[in-house]
C-alpha cells in the first residue's frame, strides 16, 4: 500500500530497480529506454525528469494520477517481475531516484532518475543476453531491441550491450546477468515445469502489485 505525503522529498537519492525496454534511434547513433506500460510511448535517457502523459501541466508524480517513474526496492522483486511473458525482453536497470516521490510498500513513484547500471538481460531461450537485436516493433524514430545470447544472435544483425551503452547519453555500468539456478545446456521436463511455475509466480506478483495500486486509488478517493 502507498504511504502518501504532500511534497515528500528524500534527504538523499534512493537506489531502486526497474525494468525498461531498450530502443535504438532510426540512424543507429543513439540509444535510450522506454517504460513497460504507461511510459511505453515515451523515450528517456540516462538522466530523466518524469512528466505526465495525460496532463503535462502538473508535476509528476501526482497523488491523484499514475504518472511518474516507478522502481522497486528489492532486486529480487524486479527479477521476478522480469519473468512475466510480457516483460521477458526488458532490461533490468539499477537507478537512483530523487525529487518528488510517493512511497509504496515495495517501491517508489518519483520524479527524477538516473540509470546507473544495466544489470540483467535475458534471451528468449533462457540464456543471459549478450547483445540486442531488432525486436520487430518500435516508435516513430526508434526501434525496440530485445536481448539475445551468442548462439541465438548467430546470423542476425545485433548490437553488443556494451555498444548499446556507449550510444546512451551518459555513462552506465554493465553487470552481466547471473546464470539462472539449475540452468543446463539442454532443457528437461523438470526444468520446463520450474520455468512455468516461475512465470506463474511472476504474473501473480504483477497482478498483486496492480491490485495494490487500485486499492491505493480507492483509499485516496475515500480520504477525500
Amino acid at each position: 500500500m502507498a504511504r502518501h505525503a504532500r511534497n515528500e522529498r528524500p534527504e538523499q537519492p534512493f537506489t531502486g530497480f526497474k525494468l525498461a525496454h531498450a530502443v535504438l534511434s532510426a540512424d543507429g547513433t543513439r540509444a535510450a529506454f522506454t517504460g513497460l506500460t504507461l511510459g511505453a510511448g515515451r523515450v528517456y535517457g540516462v538522466s530523466a525528469e518524469a512528466s505526465c502523459v495525460w496532463n503535462p501541466r502538473h508535476a509528476a508524480p501526482r497523488r491523484w494520477c499514475g504518472c511518474g517513474f516507478y522502481c522497486l526496492h528489492e532486486l529480487s522483486d524486479a527479477r521476478s517481475l522480469g519473468c512475466a511473458t510480457e516483460n521477458r525482453s526488458a532490461l533490468l536497470l539499477e537507478v537512483t531516484a530523487a525529487g518528488r516521490y510517493i512511497r509504496y510498500e515495495r517501491g517508489l513513484r518519483y520524479s527524477r532518475q538516473r540509470v546507473r547500471v544495466i544489470r540483467d538481460s535475458w534471451c528468449g531461450c533462457g540464456r543471459p543476453g549478450t547483445a540486442l537485436a531488432d525486436a520487430g516493433s518500435g516508435l516513430i524514430g526508434w526501434r525496440y531491441l530485445a536481448p539475445v545470447c551468442a548462439p541465438c544472435a548467430a546470423g542476425r544483425q545485433a548490437l553488443r550491450i556494451a555498444d548499446f551503452a556507449a550510444r546512451l547519453d551518459g555513462p552506465v555500468r554493465l553487470e552481466p546477468a547471473p546464470a539462472a539456478p539449475g540452468t543446463a545446456a539442454t532443457g528437461t521436463a523438470a526444468g520446463d515445469a520450474a520455468d512455468t511455475r516461475t512465470d506463474a509466480i511472476a504474473v501473480l506478483t504483477a497482478e498483486i502489485a496492480l491490485l495494490h495500486a487500485r486499492l491505493d486509488d480507492l483509499q485516496s478517493r475515500l480520504d477525500r
